[in-house]
């Protein structure tokens, strides 16, 4: 039996040194009949499963499936018949990522591209297949899910105790938000006595911020799979989600405070819910895209984590400034 150190180390090798780079590729400009006969003039020496459509500097623009290539008329262009959002794995990437994104995505292979999104090769389905074959198989796919933060059994979901374990202990976040977060209604008492209608808020407040934080995880997620950020990335990704945490923050903080001026007719209360609402979206958005991030960069898996986390710290940040906002416009 293989040992686990040694299974570590192959699924931590470079994908490079296990993709083929005899690929199946067709030019964005050809026609389908010149794709095929390009093909069958200088087939591929291994099986094809996709057709990846390359233009002029070898940049992937597409995959065409080869039922669509053999069904197409000869004069229709590639360009119309191919997928154009190709998903992709860097050529950073480990075994282990490529096992992730086969996991995940359920395709049959996935080209390797440089930064410049370069073909440089393909991996298919026989790379995950192969990593599970030397080693009783039971062992190797529990193993395997572990290293991607996903526990075959707590997969399965045939322990409700060990799901128990592994959840629970990240719920205290929560725990501890909500106890905060009523340690500083405590602290404002004094603002929420004098209007009480900013406690009437206080319910859309925090699911407009825990909304937004929630999508921003899951947006996350989605696009850490299979990658390792670098700082860089993720201050690129944090500069963008604040742009885009303003924009919601303030088109959601206009609608409520329009709402609650002629309601209450209470302008100091509508500028409370404008700013708290602007200013908690925002930071909201932006906890949501770097806690996952932050937690893959520190080479832990977010999947569980990251949505407990984020949620308590977007209470906090958003109550502190709907409250603060409100003891000094008061």
């Amino acid at each position: 039996m293989v040992s686990s150190t040694l299974v570590e180390h192959d699924l931590n090798d470079p994908v490079t040194l296990h993709m083929r780079t005899d690929i199946a590729r067709l030019h964005v400009h050809q026609s389908v009949g010149e794709a095929l006969a390009a093909v069958r003039e200088k087939p591929p020496e291994s099986r094809i499963i996709y057709f990846y459509v390359v233009d002029d500097d070898n940049r992937l623009q597409g995959v065409v499936p080869t039922r669509r290539l053999l069904l197409n008329a000869p004069d229709t262009p590639v360009g119309e018949i191919m997928v154009r959002a190709v998903i992709a794995i860097p050529r950073t990437a480990t075994v282990l990522d490529a096992c992730e994104f086969f996991i995940f995505h359920r395709l049959l292979a996935f080209p390797v591209v440089d930064e410049e999104r370069r073909i440089m090769g393909v991996v298919d389905v026989e790379l995950y297949t192969e990593e599970l074959s030397d080693i009783d198989r039971r062992e190797d796919h529990d193993q395997l899910f572990q290293l991607i933060g996903v526990h075959l059994t707590e997969a399965q979901h045939t322990s409700p105790v060990i799901a128990f374990r592994s959840r629970f202990p990240w719920l205290l976040a929560n725990v501890a938000g909500g106890i905060l977060a009523a340690f500083l209604s405590g602290v404002f008492e004094a603002e929420l006595q004098k209007v009480v209608a900013l406690a009437l808020f206080i319910p859309v407040v925090l699911a407009l911020a825990e909304s937004v934080s929630i999508q921003s995880v899951s947006l996350a997620l989605s696009v850490l799979r299979g990658k390792q950020p670098t700082m860089p990335e993720i201050l690129k990704k944090l500069r963008s989600e604040v742009m885009t945490g303003l924009f919601l923050g303030v088109a959601s903080g206009v609608a409520v405070s329009i709402v609650a001026l002629l309601w209450l007719g209470q302008m100091h209360v509508a500028l409370c819910l404008l700013g708290g609402i602007a200013g908690g979206v925002t930071c909201a958005a932006v906890i949501g895209v770097s806690m996952p991030n932050l937690i893959r960069f520190f080479k832990r898996e977010p999947q569980v984590a990251a949505g407990p986390v984020a949620l308590a710290s977007t209470d906090m940040v958003t109550l502190l400034i709907y409250f603060t906002l409100a003891r000094w416009l008061l």
